[in-house]
């Protein structure tokens, strides 16, 4: 009976531990983030970001959705600017496996390494993604959030993933203080 009490627990963690996008967050901690209330992107930095202007327009457009959700206004005299950075890398995983019949599981040398051994390769592009936000006035960072998480290439998937980094990354601003 206790084994059908933990079942729900183990699915539990598993779940929680798929999530695609790992987040970070840094912040001042000398400021009131309740004032601020509008904000517009600081172009200067965005045009360095060496991403396809696609993925850019991706990128601002979920900002947008995110910032709206949280009651913030695009103004053309903002109270925050919203500046973006983003990293890649690529991963390759080789894995091994053997299913031949053999004298079990572990080290040594298997005779039947031949019938079954199989080797795979993979790639996956790793990116970061970061979001800074900047007084606008004072022209100092004052939050910056980080999301890292595995790359689609699908076109028909790039709007998801973008837009799950985003909210990832957001939902950590404005930070909860101690």
């Amino acid at each position: 009976m206790k084994t059908f009490k933990l079942v729900p627990i183990f699915l539990l963690l598993i779940l929680s531990s798929c999530s695609s996008v790992t987040v970070y967050s840094d912040y001042d901690k000398n400021v009131d983030f309740a004032p601020y209330k509008t904000y517009a992107f600081f172009k200067p930095g965005i045009d360095k970001v060496e991403i396809s202007d696609l993925d850019k327009r991706r990128i601002l457009h979920a900002i947008d959705n995110e910032m709206a959700a949280k009651g913030f206004t695009k103004s053309d005299n903002p109270d925050l600017l919203v500046n973006i950075f983003t990293k890649s890398r690529e991963q390759v995983n080789v894995n091994q496996f053997s299913a031949g019949w053999g004298y079990g599981w572990g080290w040594g040398w298997n005779p039947y390494m031949m019938y079954g051994g199989q080797t795979t390769v993979s790639t996956s592009t790793e990116g970061t993604l970061y979001i800074d936000l900047i007084d606008a006035k004072k022209k100092e960072m004052i939050w910056q959030g980080e999301g890292l998480g595995t790359l689609t290439k699908n076109v028909d998937k790039k709007d998801e993933k973008i837009a799950e980094f985003v909210n990832k990354i957001l939902a950590q601003y404005p930070p909860v203080k101690k």
